[in-house]
């Protein structure tokens, strides 16, 4: 990965396609369960873009099978060993992991560190560029996160998601590139059924690039997660002939951040 040190490069403008669609899938490498079903959700269904988590026991297997596939960095601050050999004591947990109820206050600089060195490491295991940065539990609505994303996001040209009009706003006067619109969520019920699917694709704007985040896999082999049999439901609606069909009688081709690029 090509991030020089020095400082960080001029403020860009940013060419934003008439009309875009981004599906992507979070949790790559979560969890050997969720990593199949999200795999055959991009390779089966119309799923176009994940992100992965590179410090979990499965990250590197995970990358390993998403060979070909449009992949960005799922920054963990929550759960998990720091990537980073200078992440400090006083924002770990007692095993030395992450403690997600501590984020908002960590410094931007802290962050910044992080993000390199997770970014660096999404990197090394995919063996290519990363195409953008997004965050698990959208923890870069701290602003001391978003400010330490948005400094490594800028300096390698990356997209970063943003899911709200206050988050896009600061990203985008930070030069860096996000999308228009942002649909997705992952509460007690499943959320990407063919009834929200087929509502979604009727609503969706007109122009601009729009993310649907989803969730879609398999039951959990090894981690706990809340969001769990959920994800079964999610993979059985993007691998439905349906929702290929709903997108074609739209003209959508779904695609990835790279639709986001440098004017």
């Amino acid at each position: 990965m090509a991030l020089l040190p020095g400082p960080p490069p001029a403020l860009r403008e940013y060419a934003t396609p008439p009309r875009a669609l981004i599906l992507n899938a979070d949790d790559l490498g979560y969890d050997p369960g969720i990593t199949r079903g999200l795999l055959k959700a991009l390779r089966e269904g119309v799923v176009s873009s994940a992100t992965l988590l590179v410090n979990t026991p499965w990250s590197e297997e995970a990358a390993r099978q998403a060979g070909g596939l449009a992949i960005g960095l799922h920054l963990n601050l929550d759960r998990g060993p720091p990537v980073g050999p200078g992440f400090p004591r006083e924002w770990r947990s007692m095993d030395g992991g992450f403690v997600g109820a501590k984020v908002d206050a960590l410094p931007a600089n802290v962050v910044e560190a992080e993000a390199l060195a997770q970014l660096g490491r999404a990197e090394r295991l995919l063996g290519r560029p990363a195409t953008h940065l997004d965050v698990h539990k959208h923890l870069h609505r701290h602003p001391q996160v978003l400010e330490g994303l948005a400094r490594v996001a800028r300096r390698a040209g990356l997209p970063v998601r943003s899911i709200d009009a206050s988050m896009r706003a600061a990203l985008r006067a930070r030069g860096v590139a996000t999308n228009d619109h942002f649909v997705g969520e992952s509460g007690e019920a499943a959320y990407w059924t063919q009834e929200r699917f087929a509502a979604a694709v009727a609503a969706l704007p007109g122009e601009g690039v729009t993310e649907w985040m989803c969730h879609p896999g398999h039951l959990p082999e090894v981690v706990t997660s809340r969001y769990a049999a959920q994800r079964e439901v999610e993979l059985a609606t993007f691998l439905h002939p349906r929702s290929r069909e709903a997108l074609d009688r739209a003209g959508l081709r779904p695609t990835d951040f790279r639709v986001l690029h440098a004017a």
